[in-house]
């Protein structure tokens, strides 16, 4: 029997019974949707990350706190390493390296409150130093960043991220304008080009506010541990590639020995460089995506599964026809065929249904702004392919008892 009859006989067969055969496909639908959509916003998230940490250059390193200290650990003071970045160990490093720097940017960061007028929305506050706009390549849309002066005389001014202009100004130019911040009054002297999404988060919602005054006159006791100020990162930018691992080895040596730590002590932060930190983001996605598109892949064994229980069903319902076919001469592979085509048919469709579903969920999480979602021809296939073996591996079981039903007992079948 030609492949062209056996797929005629195999839509004839699941036309008879619509409802069923969309019931049956619906797990594949799901599984090849999500897995498609997934990967591509897995793919969007990478992609945004690398691209947002490519702006800010090459050249960049960043130490962090390696770890957190609980509170009762802290009061108990059971470890005698330090547990935070302090404003002390910028200085140090300020006063300390001197070749191949460009600059060196504290910053300290928190949530807060911030009002104008009616409106009011929890936005990241963080206290920076002038440099921090080059280091971390943002650019002024509007008025201007905080400058050393506003630094020295403790100004209480701001600069608003993109949306965060947008959320509590509308339409109006927020330049010149006063919010409220835990309170304190701060006048608006700039507002930043929008920078998008980086995957966790966008840097447009955000106030930035000159340091010394955070520390002073916002940031209040959150801001201090063992009676000193404390940083969330110090951002350190190399002048040439080169001397990045020099520079990473100066830093790690100096803040070493600030912390009090022995060669041998586990190191109590992080000094990271761009790469690095593409790298270790990368990973995470990767692996969230794969382990989501895991969850996805038990969909498709289920519908593999309820497919498998259906044409054992359907080999049930035409034992006659299958006794009849084998009685006029049709052998145990044109039977293995037919229904082993059936099956492949039914997941086939699922999967093109299934891709379509898929597309149109990345597309709708592009439309969001959350993210631009990435399709690509091999998330597709892949998707694809699974439905594929889906269809011929449930489909094996029923196909073979069809095949092997001896034509005599098949025909007195009741």
């Amino acid at each position: 029997m030609l492949f062209s009859e056996n797929f005629k006989i195999a839509i004839r067969a699941l036309r008879a019974n619509k409802m069923r055969s969309l019931l049956t496909m619906l797990g594949i639908v799901i599984g090849v949707a999500t897995v498609v959509a997934l990967l591509s916003i897995g793919k969007g998230a990478t992609a945004s990350i690398t691209s947002s940490i490519q702006s800010n250059g090459s050249n960049l390193l960043t130490v962090s706190p390696g770890k957190q200290q609980s509170g009762a650990a802290a009061a108990g003071g059971g470890s005698q390493q330090a547990s935070y970045l302090y404003y002390s160990d910028y200085q140090l490093l300020q006063r300390s390296l001197e070749d191949n720097i460009a600059a060196i940017v504290p910053s300290y960061q928190s949530s807060y409150l911030v009002k104008y007028g009616d409106e009011s929305f929890n936005v990241n506050v963080t206290g920076v130093t002038k440099d921090y706009q080059e280091t971390n390549s943002y650019e002024v849309a509007n008025g201007r960043f905080i400058s050393d002066g506003d630094n020295k005389s403790e100004s209480l001014v701001a600069v608003l991220g993109s949306q965060t202009a947008e959320d509590l100004f509308g339409g109006l130019n927020p330049v010149g304008k006063t919010i409220s911040v835990k309170g304190v009054k701060f006048e608006v002297v700039g507002v930043l080009e929008s920078k998008g999404s980086s995957g966790f988060g966008s840097s447009d919602d955000a106030v930035f506010i000159p340091l010394d005054a955070g520390y002073n006159k916002l940031f209040g006791s959150t801001a201090m541990y063992n009676d000193k100020r404390i940083v969330n990162s110090i951002s350190v930018s190399v002048t040439t590639t080169e001397a990045m691992d020099t520079v990473s080895a100066q830093i790690e040596f100096l803040i070493r020995r600030a912390h009090k730590l022995t060669s041998s002590d586990e190191l109590d932060f992080n000094v990271l460089s761009q790469s690095d930190l593409l790298s270790t983001l990368t990973t995470v996605t990767q692996t969230l995506t794969v382990f989501l598109g895991a969850i996805a892949g038990i969909s498709l064994l289920v519908g593999g599964i309820g497919i498998m229980n259906i044409m054992l069903v359907s080999v049930t319902e035409r034992t006659k026809e299958i006794g009849l076919r084998k009685a006029v001469g049709a052998t145990k592979n044109q039977i293995l065929t037919q229904f082993l085509i059936e099956t492949v048919t039914l997941s086939l469709l699922g999967g093109i249904i299934g891709i379509v579903f898929g597309i149109g969920m990345a597309a709708l999480v592009t439309l969001s702004g959350a993210l631009t979602a990435v399709i690509t021809y091999d998330s597709i296939l892949l998707a694809f392919t699974f439905a594929l073996a889906i269809g011929v591996f449930f489909g094996l079981y029923p196909a073979y008892r069809a095949a092997n039903l001896h034509p005599m007992v098949a025909l007195r079948y009741e």
